[in-house]
């Protein structure tokens, strides 16, 4: 347990006390986010890049508590490329292109490491029936990794949000490799939950400063490389349901916001207003409680799939299906899926 408490209090200081010197070279440099559209909540010019706390956080406590091998360099390399691709963003603005370009890179430092999805099982199966992907597993790697990338960026749209959010995530990451006995994906997972926490004090509103997507796309990445090699990596059923569960809210505020956009006959890359928490404030609902609202949301899918982790294959597929049933009428009833276009 101390090994596990140290890197996590560790990476909080860190994280902590990093924030306020990213505050003052996020000023020096320009790295602002001037409102100039009624998408933004905020209304006073914010410093960003303060993600690179975050970043600085989880990079020293990994190298001082974690095993220095081709996993670890692959996981860092990878997400120190996506952080540089979200310094450019939030400094000149990066088209999708190039950052889809930044984060295929990371994921093919993943996979150069050895971080990727080998197999699948078969949650039908009460054996644990196995699918080797061989080469499949290089483009379903890709996908995942771009995919949870960009769903915590998507998120990113309250104080406190996508930090909260990834801290509650990366605590239930660790809760579910001990069931694996994983400790290194333990103790990265605690880190990273360690230096969201740090960074939360000056981010949760009303923030004195933005993660930007140097934060987001970093938090993303990490935790898609997290959950390949804390969940994935294993032989059961779970390895197919769990970690769509603990990043539920943001997987499943992402897919609403595909299939409004396709709805609404526009480019899924288009922002809109229709996220979750823009829903959430339309009902009245302050900033601090709609935070709060979907901290409460993400701990409901946590649990499940702790509840799912300790299942049996059928008891797993079964809640599942119920909590995918609930989400999609909560969509509905909110409105996340848009109206189509006449």
């Amino acid at each position: 347990m101390r090994g596990i408490i140290i890197p996590f209090f560790v990476a909080i200081f860190l994280a902590f006390f990093s924030t306020p010197l990213v505050m003052k070279l996020a000023f020096k440099i320009g790295a602002i986010d001037i409102p100039k559209d009624d998408r933004r909540i905020h209304k006073q010019p914010m410093p960003l890049i303060g993600g690179l706390a975050i970043y600085m956080g989880v990079i020293i406590s990994s190298l001082m508590f974690l095993p220095v091998d081709k996993t670890l360099i692959s996981i860092l390399l990878g997400g120190t490329l996506i952080l540089i691709s979200g310094i450019i963003d939030d400094l000149r603005g990066l088209s999708p292109r190039l950052k889809m370009l930044f984060q295929l890179l990371g994921g093919i430092c993943l996979l150069i490491g050895d971080v990727k999805v080998d197999f699948i099982t078969n949650p039908f199966s009460t054996v644990n029936e196995i699918f080797y992907l061989n080469y499949l597993s290089i483009p379903i790697t890709l996908f995942w990794v771009v995919g949870i990338t960009n769903t915590i960026n998507l998120i990113d749209g309250l104080d406190g949000l996508a930090a909260g959010v990834a801290m509650i995530s990366s605590l239930s990451f660790a809760i579910v490799a001990g069931k694996f006995g994983y400790t290194n994906v333990i103790i990265m997972s605690s880190i990273l939950a360690g230096a969201c926490l740090g960074f939360l004090p000056f981010n949760f509103n009303p923030a004195k400063i933005f993660m930007g997507d140097t934060g987001a796309l970093f938090l993303g990445f990490m935790l898609a490389a997290i959950s390949i090699e804390g969940v994935m990596k294993s032989v059961a059923t779970i390895a197919v349901i769990v970690p769509i569960m603990i990043l539920g809210v943001p997987i499943f505020d992402t897919t609403f916001a595909i299939c409004r956009r396709i709805l609404n006959g526009k480019s899924i890359t288009t922002a809109d207003k229709g996220h979750l928490h823009h829903r959430l404030l339309a009902k009245g609902y302050s900033q601090r409680k709609t935070v709060m609202i979907l901290y409460g949301i993400s701990a409901v899918f946590v649990l499940f799939a702790v509840i799912i982790a300790k299942a049996n294959s059928n008891q797993a597929v079964y809640l599942s299906v119920i909590l995918f049933v609930v989400t999609v009428i909560v969509g509905l009833k909110l409105g996340l899926f848009g109206t189509k276009k006449k």
